[in-house]
């Protein structure tokens, strides 16, 4: 079984579904959209098998920067 989006996608499961993670499972990210920190981020999450988003992440320009506490 995958443990991965990336994972699925290389052995055909176009359909796969990634078990639910709380968010207090990872950390949100204070990088900016469009940043290579943020696309990093992202990629790190996809490559652990983690959801895209995190409630914590910053949205926006505007946003000051949010802190996931664990």
């Amino acid at each position: 079984m995958p443990q991965s989006v990336l994972e699925a996608i290389k052995m055909g499961f176009w359909d796969y579904e990634p078990s639910e993670v709380g968010a207090d499972q990872f950390d949100g990210t204070d990088a900016m959209p469009g940043t290579s920190e943020k696309l990093q981020t992202l990629a790190a999450r996809v490559q652990r098998g983690l959801p895209l988003w995190h409630p914590s992440d910053r949205s926006d320009l505007e946003d000051p920067p949010v802190r996931s506490f664990r």
